[in-house]
């Protein structure tokens, strides 16, 4: 009797220990949900508001928040199988976790600490809540190191190095280093001298993925100590990336500076573990790295890999020899903090404070704010190299004449950037930062370009090429006209690209001497360049661009400064004809019945195209159609109107990514229309707005 009442009281014990706490709800921390579900979160410090983003973001995109969370502890594959434990090992790879050790406890700040904390508790009370909703059991609890890790991984996207490694481990390096161009954003920033009513102008557009760890989540955070701001973060993100405050606002765009660089090792000829170094003879630091592989269901088998270290960075064993990888992104772990310091700042003054902590790598900057203050900036940490080597092509990795410190990198003073133009106005479509106003106010190519590695002066896009010929044959710039500028879908009189220079071509090609594809030919030159849903030119244009794409990357041509030729017109012509003929017999095709944007069953006709102003970048599905993938997303307009910020926004599905629910789809259809729905960063006005409905975060226990 006695055993069995024991028994009995282990097993209550350790039932009770395995289940959640009654939930408490801490009602200082408020999650406000205006009419389309978006979180406007309040609390009296900015560390409970970052508990209470951690909450909204785990009710809205817990899964993509995991994901993220899976691959920075190395263990995606335990969930995604071989596709994750890529991720795991590139991750663990790329010493993400080494340099957050040995940095996290001097270089992130005390008050900061608190902010990350309150994020981490924020996620770690949620999964303990709702058991049901975890990946893996044992992920969790999280550590502030973990998001800091997140921010670095993200970094690694945003400054191109990862394509670095990416070809390392596939043994393209020796082909082309450097060159691949993210796709990218659109800002612009109009000072009120060009305003007919007085207004100072900003537009946010970032070009993101619709979906997954890089897409926008909106959000509004309030606190007592002097937080509110309204704008766009990632999953796992402790702040706004970019957006509006009550005194200012600025957007990113991602900008090609010099950020990584990779090194060609000279191997000692009897011992394989030894390169040579300022004439001696170093040995390499093995490093073995091991994941769990998911297999099928709950069977999980270990992999392990081994790579290097050389004074340069992590190492590999290729078969053209070993080759070392160093690059910015994982020299710093700044970046969170100064991203939460441009989220208080208050003035040109403290926004230029926090863009000099230079923990943000990469990225653009165009800011605009209540006092008619504009500006932009090329924004990098770019480490001071030895001019006297090629640093756009693989570095000798035998001297110390090419090794580089984080420590002595270029200020912010040394970069392109304009404040207060009298041209009256900055932008940014991913082009050269030579070329980011009028002709007569851009920034001049400094010779240290060489080694910065910008792209260089006359290096532009079709959207660059469009927006400027909008801006400078417009008198004057009022709201309505800046939306339309902003939402323009023509290309300019003459296409090019950063890898397609000569993009024109596509529209030259003369149909008597290429009879096969004259009705083709003859479609676009008579085309009026509008990506309009009635356009039947469109889907030829979007099918062309794509094959021209594949073709240069199957050559490795898909590289700056890459001209294409007839043959490659031809051919993109060959296979678009083919795939319509294909896909669409006898049809009358417009883009209307080519291109749409889709969730839960709702499938919207959308305008635009890649690289126009409202750009979007879509892939083909089974039935031959294509989907919207990335491009126009996440969208602030503003105004400041007597020192006053007025916002409209839109994101490209809703306020969250969890199927089925209202909230995920509710502004499908004023983004596919091209319209926004007002914000405010007034909470009251929120709270007494029509749909409003508040909710608390339960306390951790």
């Amino acid at each position: 009797m006695i055993r069995y009442s024991i028994a009995l009281l282990i097993f209550f014990l350790c039932w009770s220990c395995s289940q959640p706490p009654d939930p408490i709800e801490d009602t200082a921390i408020e999650i406000i949900r205006d009419s389309f579900g978006v979180p406007h979160i309040y609390a009296p410090t900015d560390a409970q508001v970052a508990y209470g983003l951690a909450w909204a973001q785990c009710e809205d995109d817990f899964i993509t928040l995991q994901e993220q969370m899976l691959a920075i502890r190395g263990r995606y594959g335990e969930v995604k199988g071989k596709e994750g434990i890529e991720v795991d090992f590139g991750i663990k790879f790329m010493g993400l976790r080494e340099v957050v050790d040995a940095k996290f406890d001097e270089d992130v700040s005390e008050d900061f600490k608190k902010v990350l904390k309150g994020f981490v508790d924020g996620v770690n009370t949620y999964a303990r809540h709702y058991p049901h909703r975890l990946l893996l059991k044992d992920l969790f609890p999280l550590h502030e190191k973990d998001l800091i890790m997140g921010y670095l991984m993200a970094l690694v996207q945003m400054t191109g190095a990862a394509n670095d490694l990416t070809r390392i481990m596939d043994g393209s390096i020796e082909l082309a280093l450097n060159q691949d161009l993210p796709t990218g954003s659109n800002a612009i920033a109009i000072s009120k001298r060009l305003n007919p009513d007085g207004e100072t102008l900003l537009a946010i557009n970032s070009h993101q993925p619709l979906e997954g760890w890089y897409s926008w989540f909106e959000a509004h955070l309030v606190s007592d100590e002097g937080l509110n701001i309204l704008g766009g973060t990632f999953p796992g993100g402790v702040s706004i990336f970019h957006g509006v405050n009550e005194h200012l606002g600025w957007a990113h765009t991602v900008n090609h500076a010099d950020f990584s660089d990779v090194y060609k090792l000279t191997m000692h000829p009897d011992n394989p573990m030894q390169y040579k170094y300022d004439g001696q003879w170093l040995t390499l630091q093995e490093k073995k790295y091991t994941s769990w592989l998911k297999v099928w269901s709950f069977i999980k088998i270990p992999i392990s890999q081994t790579i290097y270290q050389s004074v340069y960075g992590p190492t590999f064993e290729t078969e053209s020899g070993f080759y070392s990888w160093r690059y910015v992104a994982n020299q710093d772990i700044k970046a969170a903090e100064q991203w939460y310091r441009m989220n208080k700042a208050q003035d040109l003054k403290s926004f230029l404070r926090a863009l000099n902590i230079q923990g943000i790598p990469c990225m653009n900057v165009i800011y605009a704010d209540k006092d008619d203050n504009i500006l932009f900036l090329s924004n990098g940490r770019i480490p001071r190299r030895n001019p006297n080597y090629n640093w756009q092509g693989i570095l000798p990795g035998d001297t110390s004449a090419t090794f580089w410190s984080n420590e002595e990198s270029f200020t912010i003073d040394y970069l392109p950037q304009i404040l207060n133009p009298e041209c009256g106005y900055v932008y940014n479509t991913n082009n050269t930062p030579f070329s980011s106003s009028g002709l007569e106010c851009n920034p001049n190519e400094p010779y240290i370009n060489s080694f910065l590695g910008y792209q260089g002066t006359g290096i532009e896009n079709n959207r660059s090429t469009r927006l400027y010929e909008l801006i400078a044959s417009a008198d004057s710039i009022d709201y309505q006209t800046f939306k339309k500028i902003k939402y323009d879908i023509q290309y300019p009189n003459k296409l090019t690209d950063p890898r397609m220079i000569n993009l024109e071509l596509m529209m030259d090609l003369d149909p008597e001497k290429y009879s096969e594809f004259s009705e083709e030919i003859n479609v676009l030159s008579a085309w009026d360049r509008r990506m309009s849903l009635d356009s039947k030119e469109a889907p030829l244009f979007i099918l062309m661009i794509r094959f021209l794409q594949v073709k240069l990357e199957s050559e490795h041509r898909w590289k700056r400064g890459n001209h294409i030729t007839a043959s490659d017109v031809l051919h993109a012509l060959r296979e678009s004809k083919q795939y319509l003929n294909q896909h669409f017999p006898d049809q009358d095709l417009q883009l209307r019945d080519f291109q749409f944007h889709s969730r839960d069953g709702i499938e919207l006709p959308i305008e635009g195209g890649p690289d126009v102003m409202a750009a979007i970048y879509s892939r083909s599905v089974e039935d031959g159609r294509y989907r919207a993938v990335a491009g126009e997303s996440y969208i602030i307009m503003v105004r400041f109107v007597d020192g006053k910020p007025f916002l409209e926004t839109v994101n490209a599905y809703g306020s969250n990514a969890n199927p089925n629910d209202q909230a995920s789809t509710n502004q499908m259809q004023l983004f596919v229309d091209k319209e926004l729905k007002p914000m405010t960063l007034d909470l009251l006005a929120i709270k007494s707005s029509s749909g409003s409905s508040v909710t608390h975060p339960y306390i951790t226990q």
